[in-house]
């Protein structure tokens, strides 16, 4: 056995094939190698590549080869990993009889039953530096997942552990920034580290009609499809109103769930639009809900059974609802205001006026101001995004420029949609829910009042 462990240990893809009786991908061969060669491997790729599965074969790879090893697993967010990573290595360790018999998974760990204190993998959030600290061995790895969104100070905390002679690093995500260490691992650090780049386009996981489907919305250069196809990092265009690193760090954070229920609604008005409604609690957008083809009184219905059903499971006794009330959104506002007296739901209607002028003379009118609002909360991480792709894109590929008065003036939906063929309907929305209103009046108990804001 001794001299099978041995073997195995420089050779990764026969491992994978023989114990873990699966076929690697040919990214995933040389990625194995690699690792199994060296130090540091940082690989950036686009989505759906297979990083997880690799990394879930690197952690069984290295605690089956190697005599009281250990591997520490982290990421910036608890689902991605204990949901996906954790939840993959189950996967693969289930498949073979002999992993089975010798370690035993556990929801954080895998340990060797023989010697479970000295002999594991385990898995610890990238929240502070302390939880990645004192991990020092002779045969040690780490494991950072999605690495774009792990910070400086975790990362030293990880360089500062790494000082044995079979102890490596493997650093896998989508490239969603231009700083921090993950970056400069392809930059100027590279020759610290062996690299690699793979685009979902070349990826036999990632379906054709996916990539073609980023492509067509957002077009081949934009950094949706830079980001999360070709796995290249974003170019941050000048003229773009939300870097998508910001929304990237956004999606990643885990929400509070605690505050205010607010919904941001932007009513459809032709077409193939969609009527967005943006779900806010406190400082967490928890969903965008959509839908389309549907009349004004279909669209107020289904609102106000939104409504009614998140403050039930949020135990809310009562919510706001922030209404674009340019054009068609008017006829919505003014039956919602009816619908809620006569239901006796305590909720307030603010009907919005994104086109009205913006109480902030650095801006031409109310979306606008919103829209960089949002930005600024972003850019102070005061706020939580859901993993939502289709946002991530409006956001990110959203424009503006100068008007004649020298006035910040977002780009008009009827521009982005002749640009990109469709309506950034979701950030919209999302812009009308976090945006700095006034102070409201205090409810009573259940009134519907209409407030105007411009």
């Amino acid at each position: 056995m001794e001299r099978i462990l041995k073997h195995l240990r420089g050779e990764p893809v026969e491992f994978v094939r023989k114990i873990l009786h699966a076929q690697a991908d040919d990214w995933q061969r040389s990625a194995l190698n690699t690792l199994a060669k060296s130090a540091r491997l940082a690989i950036r790729s686009g989505h759906g590549v297979g990083k997880s599965c690799l990394q879930a074969w690197s952690v069984l790879w290295f605690l089956f080869t190697r005599p009281n090893a250990r591997v520490v697993m982290t990421a910036p967010t608890i689902r991605q990993l204990y949901d996906i990573l954790m939840a993959e290595i189950s996967k693969w360790l289930k498949r073979s009889e002999l992993l089975e018999e010798l370690f035993e998974w556990q929801k954080t760990k895998v340990v060797f039953k023989a010697e479970p204190e000295n002999y594991y993998a385990v898995a610890r959030t990238a929240a502070k530096p302390e939880n990645l600290q004192g991990f020092h061995a002779e045969h040690l790895l780490f494991i950072l997942d999605e690495a774009s969104g792990i910070g400086d100070d975790i990362f030293e905390a990880v360089e500062g552990a790494l000082t044995g002679t079979d102890n490596k690093l493997l650093m896998c995500g989508n490239p969603t920034r231009n700083s921090g260490f993950f970056y400069r691992a392809f930059h100027e650090d590279r020759e610290l580290y062996q690299t690699m780049k793979v685009s979902s386009a070349e990826s036999g996981r990632v379906s054709d009609e996916y990539c073609k489907r980023l492509i067509k919305q957002y077009g081949e250069d934009s950094d949706v499809v830079r980001v999360r196809v070709l796995g290249e990092f974003p170019k941050s265009e000048s003229d773009g109103v939300i870097p998508l690193e910001l929304i990237e760090a956004a999606m990643m954070r885990e929400p509070a769930r605690a505050g205010e229920l607010i919904l941001g609604v932007d009513v459809a008005r032709q077409g193939n639009d969609l009527t967005a409604v943006a779900v806010r609690l406190g400082d967490d957008c928890l969903a965008i809900k959509t839908w389309r083809h549907a009349d004004l009184m279909t669209t107020t219905g289904r609102i106000v059974h939104l409504l009614t059903e998140l403050m039930t499971k949020y135990k809310r006794s009562r919510a706001e609802l922030r209404i674009d009330d340019d054009g068609l959104g008017a006829g919505v506002t003014d039956r919602l205001k009816e619908v809620l007296k006569e239901r006796q739901i305590a909720a307030q209607v603010i009907a919005c006026h994104n086109g009205g002028k913006s109480r902030d003379n650095r801006y031409s009118n109310f979306i606008t101001a919103a829209m960089f609002a949002l930005r600024e909360r972003l850019e102070q991480k005061l706020l939580t995004l859901p993993r939502d792709e289709n946002l991530a894109g409006e956001l990110s590929t959203r424009r503006f420029t100068l008007n004649s008065a020298d006035r910040i003036i977002l780009e008009p939906k009827s521009q982005y949609k002749k640009r990109l063929g469709r309506s950034p309907d979701r950030a919209d929305a999302l812009a009308l829910a976090f945006a700095p209103l006034r102070s409201r009046a205090v409810l009573p108990s259940f009134v519907a009042g209409r407030s105007h804001w411009r």
